[in-house]
């Protein structure tokens, strides 16, 4: 069984064909380089294809013919989102356009000073959300809470062709369960909290939700911890759309009790799943996420 390890796909000649690529042809004659990448997935990862074919045919019953071409298509889009990170990234900021929808939630979030949990997914492009605070005077400090599993050199190469270095911090998850402190700091300095919500380490401590008709495994701890820290919790997507425009997503997590992990996993689940309806080819899950595949 194919599970989640902690590592994104790419490798760091890919990010440097991107960079060069954007630095000499540009950002949209750079898609095309795609067309060769996403036909090498296409043909060659053989088991992530399975894996995204099913969500494809099984959860989103599309039919035969349209789930093949669907993966293409994700593989493709996973790219755009890739090339458009690194440009945005290496200042290019003002070739892209955005669109904010529902950013009064997190106004008024750090308005009541009291910090605020942000849940996102493995959807769309969140790494970019930065720049929409920034559009907006925004001025806040984001932590991204995540597992120190992705590839070091990779992060090292972004950041040295980078601008302007990122604002987020990083608060590692730990054994010795030191990156609750860490947390409860920063809330108290009316700062953010991010957590992806849609995947778990085999292994770890996991709660189930149906998604997509079919019941599934979620990381149980930004659950846990959100549902106990007694903050506002915000979902939070930034989607692609067509040419280079981004639309931001902030929804509130409404009616959910105190110490309510699951109803607040049950109302993420919902919200998790009107946007993948909406953007089927923006959801980047690779692996055997139903446990539904021999």
């Amino acid at each position: 069984m194919n599970k989640w390890k902690g590592k994104s796909k790419g490798t760091l000649l890919g990010y440097k064909i991107f960079v060069w690529c954007i630095r000499n042809i540009g950002i949209r004659s750079s898609y095309a380089v795609l067309y060769l990448v996403a036909s090498y997935y296409f043909l060659f990862l053989k088991k992530s294809n399975r894996y995204i074919f099913y969500y494809f045919q099984k959860r989103l019953d599309y039919g035969y013919w349209k789930s093949k071409a669907s993966v293409f298509k994700s593989y493709f889009t996973f790219g755009k989102v890739l090339i458009d990170k690194t440009a945005i990234s290496a200042g290019l900021r003002e070739k892209y356009t955005y669109e904010f929808d529902g950013i009064e939630h997190l106004r008024s979030l750090l308005e009541e000073k009291r910090g605020g949990v942000l849940i996102s997914a493995h959807i769309g492009n969140f790494e970019i959300a930065e720049h929409f605070f920034a559009d907006i005077d925004f001025d806040c400090q984001i932590n991204l809470v995540t597992t120190d599993q992705e590839v070091t050199v990779i992060k090292e190469y972004l950041e040295s062709v980078a601008v302007k270095q990122s604002n987020i911090k990083f608060i590692y998850v730990k054994d010795d369960m030191s990156h609750i402190f860490e947390i409860n700091q920063a809330l108290s300095n009316n700062e953010l909290i991010c957590f992806t919500g849609d995947r778990y380490f085999e292994g770890s401590k996991y709660l189930e939700a149906d998604l997509l008709g079919k019941s599934a495994k979620f990381p149980a701890g930004p659950f846990l911890i959100a549902s106990r820290l007694g903050v506002p919790v915000v979902y939070v997507y930034v989607m692609k759309e067509k040419n280079l425009h981004y639309h931001l997503y902030a929804r509130v997590a409404k009616n959910i009790k105190n110490r309510d992990s699951q109803g607040l996993l049950n109302s993420y689940v919902q919200n998790l799943e009107t946007m993948i309806r909406k953007y089927p080819l923006q959801w980047f899950n690779y692996f055997d996420f139903w446990d539904d595949i021999d």
